[in-house]
């Protein structure tokens, strides 16, 4: 079969020995057979799966019964779990091609998305980056209007959860808005289990596009042709060649380039929706875009907490401290860059240090203020209270000499 497919593509009959590492006459006796219409012996044998053709017969009549689709494999596992086939799925597969027809072939529906309806998403990895006097695998993320076919790619170094969020932040502020649907691959940070549309999404992405308000769409496995647009972009721009050859002083720098090679290309490309150029397209599909929100700090790790009775919630092995008229109320806890949010009603309530060695985390000021309707203020600090913070909060070298005795006083 080399032979037939090199011979059909011109190769000499000495060029095609030479890249089969065998002698010229090896190659005249297999072409001179091909065109005597001389049949392999092997295809007059008889298949092995000819003595299973009744239980082969009767698994397909019973997945056509519930609209099954064709799997050859799962046929397979059936045959050697309930009737001890000895043969490989490679001989299956040569008993169906000679004995049943092709299996119908399903069309596709293409669909033309209205404007600000859909962006598409994918991630392409760039190993040997040259930034800052190093070799880098770096990351690029591509979001792409369905409409407008106008896009953006931001370049990272890592994939994991956080990145996801700062890549999404940074492509919005690109292509001025958020769509009502973004498209995406079925990556760790868009589903944990499961995949496409019976799969669980992932809890911080989940929360992360509630707060700006988009539909996560997970596309089925396996189906690059359910994001055939970004995948399509992605291809096209693998072949910037200036991006690996150019020496970068920075992330920065590369991200810059990007962003006028992204622009460039835009202006040049036709949109096939509108027959106009990309750039002139996405000038008006802007219109159709949510305006854009103050964006939320990326996070990684989100989880729903009640405020207890002495005003902090639990997370990480921590505890920390939040307004006490939230006192009872189920609060939602981020886990930022360095940072821990606490979000009530959509908004940042309290913001700690994430991390600490430190396993309590109070900000003082959450047990001050006026009382509510439902909650009152814990009781103000004695004497001793403020006095032990005053003395906290001097530096040692201005402390009292004698401590004891300067809290003595003000016990009396």
């Amino acid at each position: 079969m080399t032979v037939k497919h090199l011979k059909a593509r011109g190769l000499s009959q000495s060029g095609i020995a030479r890249l089969l590492g065998v002698s010229e006459g090896a190659v005249r006796y297999h072409v001179g057979r091909q065109r005597a219409g001389v049949l392999d012996g092997r295809s007059r044998q008889v298949h092995l799966a000819c003595g299973w053709a009744e239980p082969i017969a009767n698994w397909l009549e019973a997945s056509v019964s519930t609209n099954e689709p064709l799997n050859l494999a799962a046929l397979h596992d059936h045959l050697v779990e309930e009737h001890e086939y000895p043969g490989s799925l490679r001989s299956l597969e040569r008993y169906f091609r000679t004995h049943y027809p092709k299996p119908k072939v399903r069309a596709r529906r293409r669909v033309e998305t209205p404007p600000g309806a859909q962006a598409q998403a994918d991630w392409s990895e760039h190993p040997g980056m040259r930034v800052a006097g190093e070799e880098l695998l770096l990351h690029r993320f591509h979001l792409q209007l369905s409409w407008s076919r106008f896009g953006a790619s931001v370049w990272s170094p890592s994939k994991d959860q956080l990145s996801w969020h700062h890549v999404h932040n940074e492509s919005f502020r690109r292509i001025g808005g958020v769509v009502a649907t973004v498209r995406v691959d079925n990556e760790k940070t868009v589903v944990v289990h499961g995949a496409g549309a019976w799969g669980e999404i992932n809890p911080a992405y989940r929360r992360y596009a509630q707060a700006l308000r988009f539909h996560i769409d997970a596309c089925p496995p396996r189906s690059p042709w359910y994001k055939g647009k970004i995948e399509r972009r992605v291809r096209d721009t693998r072949h910037w060649s200036d991006a690996r050859r150019r020496h970068w002083e920075s992330t920065e720098e590369l991200q810059a380039w990007t962003d006028a090679e992204t622009e460039k290309s835009a202006r040049r490309r036709l949109c096939p929706a509108t027959g106009t150029s990309v750039w002139e397209a996405w000038q008006e599909e802007k219109r159709f875009l949510e305006v854009l929100p103050v964006l939320p700090e990326p996070f990684d790790l989100v989880a729903t907490r009640r405020v207890g009775a002495d005003c902090l919630v639990h997370f990480e092995g921590r505890s920390y401290s939040v307004p006490f008229a939230l006192l009872g109320r189920r609060v939602e806890v981020r886990g930022c860059p360095g940072r821990v949010q606490i979000l009530a009603e959509g908004r940042v309530v309290a913001s700690h240090a994430r991390h600490t060695r430190e396993r309590i985390v109070i900000d003082p000021r959450h047990y001050e203020g006026e009382a509510t309707e439902a909650v009152l203020p814990p009781p103000p600090l004695g004497r001793m209270g403020r006095r032990l913070q005053e003395i906290a909060a001097m530096p040692p070298q201005l402390r009292p000499l004698d401590l004891y005795a300067a809290l003595a006083e003000v016990a009396r």
